[in-house]
Parts: C-alpha cells; sequence; structure tokens
C-alpha cells in the first residue's frame, strides 16, 4: 500500500511538472521570450575557431595580390594613381569578441554596446590583412577604408588601425557614415581622384549599391550577374556572424520582428528534403 501512494505522488508530480513545463514554453511562444542570441553561437565559435575561416581569409588575400600584381602590370599608363577600397568591420579587423559579448549578455546590437566595444580598440587583424595592405602601399597604390562605423567614431578606428599597423590609417584615408548608410557616395568621392582597382569586404554593398535594400532572391540573381567580378575586381571575406544577407534578406528589411517572430523566419527559411 505504502509503495502505491508513493507511485501515485511520483505521477503525480510528473503530470504536474509536465503541465507546468508546457505553460513556460506556451508563454515563451505568446511573449516572444526566445533566446535573442543562441542562434548565433555557431557563427561566433566557427570565426573565432576554425582553421577553416583562417583559410578563406589568406585566400581572399593571396587572390587580392595576384590580381594587384596583375593589374599594376597592365595599367601603366593609367592617368590616375591606383587605388583600393577596403571595408573595415569583419574584412580586415576582428570583432568576433563584440558578438561574443552579445551572446555572454543575451542582448541584440545596441548603440552603446558597440560604442564600448570600438573604444577600446582591440579589434585584431583578420588574417592576411595586414600584410596584403602593407604590400600595396609597397606597390604605390593606395587604401582608402570606406566604414559605417559612425563619424563620432572616427579616432578610435583609427587609432585601432595604426595599433594593428595599417597603412593610410589617417583622417583623408578613413571615411565613416555621417548622414547615410549607403557607400556609394564615399567610392565616387575617392574617384574624383584615384583610379579604384580592387574592392574588399564582407557584404556585398561594400562593392555595389545594386546590392543595397534587396531581398535574398535579388542578392543572388545579380551576384550570379556579376560573377565575373569576383576575385578579380571583388574580393569577399566571410562573415557568418551578421550582415545585410540576414537583416535585408532572411528578415526582409524589417527590424520590428518579436525575437519569436526571429526565429521563426530562420527556420522557415532552412531548405531540408
Amino acid at each position: 500500500m505504502k509503495n502505491h501512494k508513493l507511485l501515485i505522488i511520483i505521477f503525480a508530480f510528473i503530470f504536474l511538472y509536465g503541465c507546468k513545463t508546457q505553460q513556460v514554453h506556451s508563454k515563451q511562444e505568446v511573449s516572444g521570450n526566445v533566446p535573442l542570441r543562441e542562434y548565433s553561437i555557431q557563427a561566433v565559435l566557427w570565426q573565432q575557431n576554425a582553421a577553416e575561416y583562417r583559410a578563406l581569409a589568406y585566400q581572399a588575400f593571396n587572390l587580392a595580390q595576384l590580381q594587384l600584381d596583375n593589374i599594376i602590370a597592365n595599367n601603366k599608363d593609367t592617368k590616375k594613381p591606383l587605388a583600393i577600397v577596403t571595408d573595415i568591420d569583419e574584412t580586415l579587423l576582428d570583432n568576433s569578441p563584440y558578438s561574443g559579448k552579445q551572446i555572454e549578455l543575451d542582448e541584440e546590437y545596441t548603440s552603446l554596446r558597440w560604442a564600448e566595444w570600438v573604444k577600446l580598440k582591440k579589434a585584431e587583424a583578420i588574417p592576411g590583412a595586414l600584410q596584403f595592405f602593407n604590400y600595396a602601399k609597397s606597390s604605390g597604390v593606395e587604401v582608402f577604408y570606406i566604414s559605417n562605423r559612425s563619424i563620432k567614431q572616427k579616432n578610435e578606428t583609427i587609432e585601432n588601425l595604426q595599433l594593428r599597423g595599417f597603412p593610410f590609417a589617417d583622417n583623408a584615408h578613413v571615411l565613416l557614415k555621417d548622414e547615410t548608410s549607403g557607400k556609394e557616395p564615399r567610392r565616387l568621392q575617392v574617384q574624383e581622384n584615384f583610379e579604384i582597382v580592387l574592392l574588399i569586404g564582407d557584404n556585398l554593398s561594400d562593392f555595389s549599391e545594386t546590392f543595397e535594400n534587396s531581398s535574398t532572391t535579388v542578392r543572388n540573381n545579380k551576384v550570379d550577374s556579376l560573377k565575373s567580378t569576383f576575385g578579380t575586381t571583388f574580393i569577399v571575406l566571410p562573415n557568418p556572424m551578421y550582415g545585410d544577407w540576414e537583416t535585408k534578406g532572411i528578415m526582409e528589411g524589417k527590424y520590428d520582428w518579436t525575437n519569436f517572430q526571429k526565429d521563426s523566419l530562420r527556420v522557415k527559411k532552412i531548405k531540408s528534403y
């Protein structure tokens, strides 16, 4: 009899616990209380630990150097000096510790947290980047850094670049976001006095305004139409952590999804069989 009563108590506890757990999950779904950054853990781990990531970065800059040598050899009569336009974040500076902090605190991007990271000036150089840009300088090619970091962060950005040894890290060559995030006006500014021969970045909008504010399908179609420029004029660095592929593509350019809706969109857009 005692054993019978004990079994009844145990089953009652399991039933009640199960109901409570289901209620918690239901409340999460209704309120959107899904962990904010859990989905990005694998991406950050990959960038910080995978030898394959380092290999891809070296590959990108090795290819850039081969193309630069070829360009210099075939542009001896150009009337303008040659220049390279490059992005900064995840192209030549590694900000994965900032993404790590987002995971640690389970928070989305905030300008205050990002400013906190930038002020530390601790971003390290992406593998192969420093060697390539110093090679470009030794070859008589200038480098312009066009980034969507805020113009208010110009001093810290220049200092971070200088600390890592990047050439042309000065006020004239570091062009940050002021009124608009579109990079085309800044590229045109460089083009007034220089022949831009290479563009390097981790986001397609680093190369051309044709990629701005486009859906996943449109972005992929545009890449296919410009396939001959990748590896020749456009050099792409891998960035699985963030970018227009997510905000303009997966999230369809909307910024008011709930956390639960974002999670649902990610799952919905996975291909299976």
